[in-house]
């Protein structure tokens, strides 16, 4: 699809197989590959949902190569990568169960960036597609924007990383059809109802991000585990073989 001047695409069913879904985002020469997979057991002695949302990093995504002989690793997780990480998860998170105990891990992993186009808005939008076609239970989908805001007081999708240089507003948002779920910002001093017509116009954005989501959702997505269901069926298996166990 055309969204913002530049062409949002999504590739699936060529990488990462083995997880319960994967896709890749590309926004202009941006490429993300979202994973997203779930425990099949719940982690007992916990009481918070353990989600793991992780964005790396990769010099090869820029065209680069590092200069030492010897050590070709990379290095920790920069700043802007932990950042990202969560940027995504504050995204996404509200719309588990919060009840849910199975680990759930999503990881972000930079295969391209082109210098412009800011690899978090491909990320948000590649974890949601993946988590919504996947098993893994889910209230979603969402999408995310950034917004930006040109001299002549316009509005401005996405902008580039030099059109964000020095500007007064830097916004991203992210949610539903219906409703902003996150919202991050850096600005200079901006008047209440400025700020609030920004991020009228992000969520009139991401709409139809999320009508072309859900169109590939029902297209290849996959049913849902009923996590209840799965408990339950293991309680009674576990009833069993101790009933086995006392009358042996």
């Amino acid at each position: 699809m055309e969204w913002g001047g530049r062409t949002l695409s999504v590739e699936i069913g060529k990488l990462a197989l083995l997880t319960h879904a994967s896709c890749t985002v590309r926004y202009g020469d941006t490429v993300i590959l979202a994973t997203a997979i779930m425990s099949k057991n719940t982690r007992d002695g916990i009481d918070f949902f353990p989600l793991t949302v992780n964005f790396e990093e990769k010099l090869y995504a820029a065209g680069k190569i590092k200069g030492s002989r010897f050590i070709k690793r990379e290095g920790r997780p920069s700043d802007d990568a932990i950042l990202s990480g969560r940027l995504v998860d504050r995204a996404i998170r509200p719309l588990f169960d919060n009840s849910t105990r199975n680990d759930v891990q999503i990881i972000l992993t930079a295969l391209s960036y082109d210098t412009e186009n800011d690899p978090q808005i491909p990320a948000l939008i590649a974890a949601s597609l993946a988590l919504t076609i996947s098993p893994i239970p889910w209230a979603g989908p969402i999408a995310g924007a950034r917004v930006g805001r040109l001299e002549d007081g316009d509005w401005l999708l996405n902008p580039t990383s030099i059109q964000r240089a020095g500007k007064m507003l830097d916004l991203v948002v992210a949610g539903t059809s219906e409703k902003l779920i996150m919202v991050e910002a850096g600005s200079k001093e901006l008047p209440e109802d400025l700020m609030f017509s920004a991020m009228r116009y992000g969520a009139e954005q991401i709409s139809p991000v999320v009508d072309f989501i859900n169109k590939i959702q029902k297209e290849i997505g996959k049913e849902k585990i009923d996590l209840n269901k799965s408990a339950n069926g293991t309680e009674q298996k576990l009833k069993s073989v101790e009933k086995e166990v006392r009358e042996g």
